[in-house]
């Protein structure tokens, strides 16, 4: 997954800065980094590892290495997903654990750039799923809990309910939006982050104004005091998604 996330940094450097210093910097540190990518077996890491590419691409198009490895790991990650999947579980593994949002994301964005609709349609399917097991029955946002995730033929795991489970689907309904224009992955979109800002079963921000930070997530009783890099960079992202929508 650090490998993945690395590269998917990388690749946004490439595609956005407008400094050529760390353009260059980041380029010599991609390219490095990208052969690594075909011998790892977590699809989570693939899906970052696609993301970064994707970015890199919107700097370097044409790049041959770079669509092949786009291509190796997008076939792999819907291939997963056409094994797995069944008409009452339309996801990747038997199991739903944490960064979930990252798995249909990557699908969409490379289905949509590679013109390959059977990505698009198993990202999109996948997408609605999750959001689907993740509403509460107030129709909240609930993410799925890290004290036992969501197991094929169980019930999903309702707490401790993390940061990192809701930034990613915020990031995969803005994608979606972005790809198929459909007004209803903005309305999901902030139904996700809007989590983060009370409407959750506690009533309660896991945002803190005071500092500037993000709380670790909820328990079934109380949020998580503690106020980690990972929940408020969760956080932090997933506002900045949002805010370059118009």
């Amino acid at each position: 997954d650090s490998h993945g996330r690395a590269l998917w940094a990388l690749g946004a450097i490439i595609g956005r800065a407008s400094d050529p210093g760390r353009q260059s910097l980041a380029g010599d540190l991609f390219h490095a980094a990208l052969p690594a990518v075909t011998a790892f077996t977590s699809p989570r890491a693939w899906a970052y590892a696609l993301l970064g590419i994707d970015e890199y691409l919107k700097a370097f198009q044409g790049d041959s290495g770079a669509e092949a490895r786009r291509q190796e790991l997008a076939e792999r990650l819907l291939g997963l997903f056409e094994r797995t999947s069944r008409p009452d579980w339309p996801w990747f593994e038997d199991s739903v654990t944490y960064c979930n949002g990252r798995l249909p994301q990557a699908l969409i964005v490379s289905g949509d750039r590679m013109h390959r609709t059977d990505m698009l349609e198993a990202g999109v399917r996948s997408l609605d799923w999750l959001i689907s097991v993740q509403s509460s029955a107030d129709r909240q946002f609930a993410a799925i809990g890290s004290g036992g995730f969501y197991e094929r033929g169980a019930s999903p795991a309702r707490f401790d309910q993390p940061p990192l489970v809701a930034s990613p689907m915020v990031s995969a309904c803005l994608d979606a939006y972005r790809v198929h224009g459909d007004g209803r992955w903005l309305v999901h979109a902030r139904w996700a982050f809007n989590w983060f800002l009370g409407e959750n079963h506690l009533q309660h921000w896991l945002f803190d104004p005071a500092t500037g930070g993000c709380r670790d997530g909820l328990h079934i009783d109380r949020p998580n005091q503690n106020q980690g890099a990972e929940a408020t960079l969760s956080f932090l992202l997933a506002l900045h998604e949002l805010r370059t929508i118009p």
